[in-house]
């Protein structure tokens, strides 16, 4: 299915290699993730804000004082875990802004025991009280000044923001190298049903609101091909309100795919407009056509609607279409994405 949308810069490089994640500016000891080797491994070196040996023992005293200046070194660290997917993976955290989201994780977090989700510190606005629900959290409590605050959450105004969360990227996200052997498709999805499969999908609104509805509808998790943009970027995050931390993601090519395609025995389908013309069947998403695969192991392709689904996708994939009784040809990605994720979701009493 397709939508319609300006094309940002992509965030993801050409190959996919298989992220080590280590946070090595955080306040609290970070998370290894002991897989692969990481893509940028020396974005260190580039920092403006000074060598290991400078900002570490400013960043563990952040804690006992009131930060107020935007050129504090833990301040410039977030901000370019904010701004720079890069330095983002290399250091295997996220900021996570307002309460909402923040508390959506830590509830996850604690529902299923996950200690690999880590909080690395609190960062609250001077004299704030800790958000309810998060008074509990095990992290370090930063305050900073209204100016801070205004320029971590990158507002206007922060009168809604009360919170905003260093945290580590999950280690339920990979990041796949070429090489990557077939036989780590059970790490990524333990045991899947349902995978959403992204393909081209640019706009990060769009992105984190698949991935909240993937959630929200019990899907099993999500594939990223080539050309979608980062799931742990700022946009993204906000869409996604906790969701890129609730469910396993993986980015990596159609060899990754189709070998998970074996392993699990999974059917291929793809979002397609019925009006055009393509040399296969497209089938009408209704409740029989549900029924009819409610106990198939399915990957559901969505695609741009500026570039569409790929040639590789179209063949690959028994194509269906949302029926629509109105005059437009085409709906947007996330809106037709979450038609899809509700009919196709797993046990649907509506597909019965």
């Amino acid at each position: 299915m397709q939508c319609n949308y300006p094309v940002p810069s992509i965030f993801y490089p050409p190959s996919f290699k298989t992220s080590s994640f280590q946070s090595r500016f955080s306040v609290a000891p970070p998370q290894t993730r002991t897989e692969g080797s990481s893509d940028h491994s020396n974005v260190a070196n580039g920092d403006s804000f000074g060598s290991n040996d400078d900002i570490l023992p400013a960043i563990s005293d952040v804690k006992s004082k009131l930060i107020t200046s935007g050129s504090n070194p833990f301040v410039k660290h977030c901000l370019k875990i904010r701004n720079d997917s890069s330095y983002r993976r290399s250091h295997g955290s996220v900021l996570v802004v307002g309460s909402t989201p923040i508390r959506e994780i830590y509830r996850f977090q604690q529902s299923l025991q996950d200690k690999n989700i880590k909080m690395d510190c609190l960062i609250l606005p001077d004299k704030a009280e800790i958000p309810k629900g998060l008074d509990k959290a095990p992290a370090s409590i930063v305050r900073v000044s209204s100016t801070v605050m205004k320029k971590l959450a990158r507002l206007q105004s922060t009168d809604s923001i009360d919170a905003i969360a260093l945290m580590n990227i999950p280690t339920s996200f990979f990041s796949l190298d070429g090489n990557q052997e077939t036989a780590d498709c059970r790490r990524w999805f333990p045991s899947p049903h349902r995978v959403l499969v992204l393909e081209r999908i640019q706009d990060p609104g769009n992105l984190g609101t698949l991935l909240r509805s993937a959630v929200a509808f019990g899907w099993d998790g999500v594939f990223l091909l080539p050309g979608c943009c980062d799931p742990f970027n700022e946009k993204a995050l906000r869409a996604s309100r906790g969701a890129s931390f609730q469910l396993p993601i993986v980015c990596g090519s159609w060899v990754h795919l189709e070998s998970l395609k074996e392993e699990f025995q999974m059917k291929f389908l793809a979002g397609h407009p019925a009006h055009e013309g393509v040399a296969k069947p497209v089938f009408g998403l209704s409740p029989s056509f549900c029924n009819s695969v409610k106990g198939t192991p399915l990957c559901l392709l969505l695609g741009s609607e500026g570039s569409g689904l790929s040639e590789k996708s179209l063949q690959a994939c028994e194509l269906v279409s949302i029926p629509m009784a109105g005059e437009f040809e085409s709906l947007n990605v996330s809106v037709a994405g979450g038609i899809f994720l509700y009919m196709l979701q797993p046990k649907s009493d509506d597909c019965s």
